[in-house]
């Protein structure tokens, strides 16, 4: 069945890889083009990502530059990628064709400059996480004083990404940030984390923020890196533990709610099983004891493309 991936870090590889990694079929990448037609994709969300170390006068450049990779390197030799730059262009696929999706993983690289992300909502992102794990000028990530949140600055820009109908998403931020932004955002989710019960790391969501972020609209997006399905374990992490996560959440929510956001090509450690994006297929097949194939069809892409059905064009 067509798998919609609300994460994947293959930017960031393609950006710092030393030698020049092919998108088709690098064996470097957990993403390529023939991984995504072996996944059955409909649609892939790349991330930019820019590392924490890079000093602050250069992550617009970078940013640029991975808006650059996806571009050239990504979309623009392959007849079978379509950049998405508006929701309703995902209905309009037609066989064959896979939809590339730009999204910022934190919103590091524009400083306290409104325009720097309005270059970005130019540059045809759909979605946008405020911060990864440290603190920036919007808001604190998931790593931070837990009890700090959204910056003055942070509501200025969460405005206009309201304005351009981006997603906004949650997934990095810690909880005072979470709780300021959820009331704000006009179309958010978390698009790659876990459940805290089962999981208790900060990147992972309690129940109490799944439980008022599918309330105000939203939905959870599952992420496959071990850390976050088994805490402080790196190896030795199987597939049936993610799938608890998906049934528990699913228990506190309901599966209509749910989706994939594998984070690949941006973990150090993997699942035994899910070492590349075809193995997502793999993963749909031991949801099948536990959900009915509806669901299953509604996890792998069709809840999101409902939910996004409800987002104006720009």
């Amino acid at each position: 069945m067509n798998i919609i991936d609300l994460h994947c870090d293959v930017l960031y590889k393609l950006a710092i890889a030393e030698e020049p990694l092919s998108f088709l079929n690098s064996p470097e990448l957990d993403v390529t083009l023939n991984g995504l037609k072996a996944m059955k994709a409909k649609a892939q969300v790349f991330a930019i990502f820019v590392d924490e170390n890079i000093p602050q006068s250069l992550k617009y450049l970078e940013a640029l530059r991975q808006i650059e990779k996806f571009q050239y390197e990504v979309v623009a030799p392959y007849d079978e990628l379509v950049h998405i730059t508006n929701w309703q262009q995902l209905a309009q696929l037609k066989d064959g064709q896979i939809g590339a999706i730009l999204s910022m993983e934190g919103l590091d690289a524009i400083g306290d400059d409104l325009n720097k992300l309005q270059s970005f909502i130019d540059a045809g992102i759909l979605l946008a996480g405020l911060t990864w794990n440290n603190e920036n000028a919007v808001a604190y990530g998931a790593i931070e004083d837990p009890t700090k949140g959204l910056k003055e600055f942070g509501q200025q820009a969460l405005q206009l990404l309201n304005d351009h109908n981006i997603i906004v998403d949650v997934t990095h931020l810690n909880e005072q940030s979470f709780w300021d932004v959820l009331p704000l955002a006009k179309h958010v989710v978390a698009s790659h984390s876990n459940v805290h019960t089962l999981c208790p790391c900060p990147r992972n969501l309690k129940d109490d923020q799944m439980t008022a972020l599918v309330e105000a609209g939203g939905h959870i997006h599952l992420v496959y890196y071990p850390l976050f399905v088994k805490n402080g374990q790196e190896k030795g992490v199987h597939i049936e533990e993610l799938v608890a996560h998906f049934m528990y959440a699913a228990k506190l929510v309901g599966a209509d709610k749910l989706g994939l956001g594998s984070d690949f090509d941006g973990m150090a450690y993997k699942i035994e099983e899910l070492q590349n994006c075809q193995d997502a297929q793999l993963l749909l097949q031991h949801l099948a004891p536990h959900f009915t194939e509806a669901e299953i069809i509604g996890i792998a892409a069709t809840n999101f493309e409902r939910f996004v059905t409800q987002i104006e064009c720009k």
